[in-house]
């Protein structure tokens, strides 16, 4: 299939694909012709990176997985590799809401100190 057919079918833009290709996570074959021409794998490989950015993975988090797929695991998770990235992407939207919890409690305690009677939900 070439780039408008693999963007159609993911979801993505023909310039993100060609992003993702800039940066080894794709790769396109030529054809004759010289478009680019990709495979159903390819379909699997951009729906993993796109999947993984929509809840906060770098770019270059999602490589691993992307070496998973193509190494022939049938989820880009499944590897060693992989669950590194995991363990610490969770750990760092742990510290986030820790952050966060501070800061609310911080704000709530400033909002009980300018209006005593004031609630704070929570």
């Amino acid at each position: 299939m070439r780039i408008g057919e693999l963007a159609e079918r993911t979801g993505v833009s023909t310039r993100s694909l060609r992003y993702y290709e800039q940066h080894g996570l794709l790769s396109a074959r030529r054809g004759s012709n010289g478009y680019r021409q990709y495979s159903e794998d390819d379909v699997k490989l951009v729906t993993e990176i796109r999947a993984l950015l929509a809840v906060g993975f770098t770019l270059e988090d999602t490589r691993p997985f992307v070496d998973c797929l193509r190494s022939g695991h049938s989820t880009g998770g499944s590897c060693a590799e992989s669950v590194e990235v995991y363990q610490r992407k969770l750990a760092e939207i742990d510290e986030e809401i820790r952050l966060l919890l501070t800061r609310r409690a911080e704000v709530a305690a400033q909002l009980s100190q300018s209006c005593p009677g004031c609630f704070v939900r929570g």
